[in-house]
Parts: structure tokens; sequence; C-alpha cells
């Protein structure tokens, strides 16, 4: 499956239309650190290719047209919200589920910066995504990092005040570069890093035809931590190795010590031992298990091997990192 990739400059204006204005945030990878991030643990994360565009015009009548598209055009969520469902969180029934989330980010943006309700009549408001929807390579991280940026507030504050979780997402949302991402005193902390492996030949993403919720493996990890400080300081060393790495080998063999320690944490099965024992490489989990992304690193180009199996989208890593 391959996919043209659209990335609109941040904070650009149509000159076209003043009224007009367009914003783009990238979307996100967690090659490390993934769960453990959330206690402090370093982890690193890459931005994509692929993202989201916000755009933004004047309208009136008090309402907010919202149209939401996915990749290839269509529309998979519309709705119109008046400014007053905004203000007083206005939570719908439950055939609403992705208009009452919405509202929920609306409004929690609305009381950090009420200007855009207090001094507007109205918006047409369109996203676009330059990837799958149920890719999970950020449609809501990416959406947040948008309005944050159209109303001038801080996005991991909304983030905290809507979805929660650990805020890299939005990292990679706002740095065109790899990261280490760290949470230290409860504080986002972002270095950013060159890392361009010069074996990326060898590594691909694989999607596994299935939608991971980041909520409900965040609430099952929370359950199973046990000893987290020596799990941190074992991620800790891993991710330096992973990020200093200049073999394959010496990569694919991090990778797995990863999935190993994560495994006895979580109580599950890597993804390997549950779908690909048969792999001759190795393949990791990206974000929440279970779902979404895996990265699968070898010396032959898995494709085949993975579409044999039913995992048609198979993409190689300088096609997937920006």
């Amino acid at each position: 499956m391959r996919l043209s990739v659209f990335v609109a400059k941040k904070h650009s204006t149509f000159a076209a239309n003043p009224m007009k204005k367009t914003f783009y945030s990238n979307g996100k990878l967690l090659i490390t650190g993934e769960y453990v991030v959330l206690d402090g643990a370093k982890a690193l994360a890459l931005p994509t290719k692929f993202g989201q565009n916000l755009i933004i015009e004047e309208s009136e009548n008090d309402l907010i047209h919202w149209k939401s598209h996915d990749h290839d055009g269509s529309i998979w969520f519309e709705e119109t919200i008046p400014f007053s469902s905004v203000i007083e969180k206005k939570n719908y029934n439950e055939n609403h589920n992705i208009k009452n989330t919405l509202i929920e980010i609306l409004h929690e943006a609305y009381q950090l910066n009420s200007d855009f309700i207090t001094s507007s009549k109205g918006y047409r408001i369109t996203t676009e995504l330059t990837f799958p929807k149920f890719w999970g390579l950020g449609t809501s991280s990416t959406l947040i990092n948008n309005i944050a940026q159209w109303l001038e507030i801080d996005a991991y504050e909304l983030l905290k005040k809507s979805f929660g979780g650990s805020g890299y997402d939005l990292a990679c949302a706002q740095n065109d570069s790899a990261i280490i991402y760290q949470i230290v005193d409860d504080k986002p902390t972002v270095e950013n890093i060159s890392f361009h492996p010069n074996f990326t030949q060898n590594i691909y993403f694989v999607y596994l035809n299935r939608k991971q919720s980041s909520k409900a493996a965040i609430a099952s990890y929370l359950d199973k931590q046990g000893n987290i400080a020596t799990t941190i300081k074992t991620i800790n060393d891993i991710t330096k190795t992973v990020v200093n790495s200049t073999e394959p080998k010496e990569f694919a063999h991090a990778l797995l010590q990863h999935e190993i320690e994560m495994s006895s944490v979580l109580e599950l099965q890597t993804v390997q031992e549950a779908l690909f024992n048969d792999f001759g490489g190795v393949i990791k989990s990206l974000g929440a298990w279970g779902g979404d992304f895996v990265l699968a690193i070898s010396k032959e180009n898995p494709t085949d091997y993975f579409k044999e199996r039913g995992f048609e989208v198979v993409i190689p890593y300088n096609e997937m990192i920006l």
C-alpha cells in the first residue's frame, strides 16, 4: 500500500484568503519506552512523513461546521457544533462519541483561551489526514497539536485535560527529527537527536490490521508495573544502545531485549512469539502492544513474508520516517 505524502508548512496561511489558515502536525512512532515512558523512562520516538492538516475558515451563526477527511478524501466525520455546546461541554447521547470527544477537546481549549469563541461569529473547520486513520499514527495527537497551534495554547496542557497520555506524540507532532522524550518532574523534556542508522534498508514497518486503544493499554499497564525502577533503568540502557547502534545485529539484539523486558512487565507474549515465531529477524511492538504498527528488521526484504500471512501494509523505513 503506497500513499502520496503531502506536508503543509506549520503556521502557514493561504495568501489567496487571509481568513483561511492551515496548520500541520507530524504523525509518530514510538520505537522504545512504550508504557514506561509514563513513569519517566527515556523513549526514542520518530516523527513520520504522514500527518494531519487543520484548516480554519471564518463563518457565522455561532456555529462550528466540522468536517474530517481520511487520506483518500472521504469524509469520516461531519457535524455542526454550536458555540454553546463547547462552552457548556454538552454531552450528546452514546451515538455521538466522536462528537462528544471533539466537544471535550474544544471545551478544554476554550478554558485555556476563550478568544476563539468570544471573538468569533463561527467557523468552518476541516481536517485532512495524509495516512489512513486506522493506522494509529496519531489522529488524536496531531489534532490536539494543530488546535494548540491555532489557538496559541500549550499542547501538553490541552492533552492533559482531554486525552491524557505521556505526550511523546505531541513532541513528534512538533519536531522534524528523532527525539528522546522523557517526563521529568511531571514535565515533558524533548531532546532532538540525529538518528540515521546506516542500515535503514533493513528496517520495515508492518501494520497489524487492528487498532489498539491507547487508553485501555495504559490502564492495563498501570495494573502490572511491578518493580518499575529496575525496568526504567533497563529500558533507558536499551534506548541508549538503540540510538547509538552502528550495526544491524546490535540494533536488533537491543530491540529483542526490549521486547523480553516489556513482555515480563506486561505479562504478555511478544508479538513475534504470538504471530511471527518463524520470522528470520526481529520484530518489535511500537506503542500499545497488540495493535497498530510493528518494526521488523531483517537481512532480506520481508514484504512477501508478511503479505503471505495477510499483512498487506509493509512500509520501508525511508518511506515512513521523516
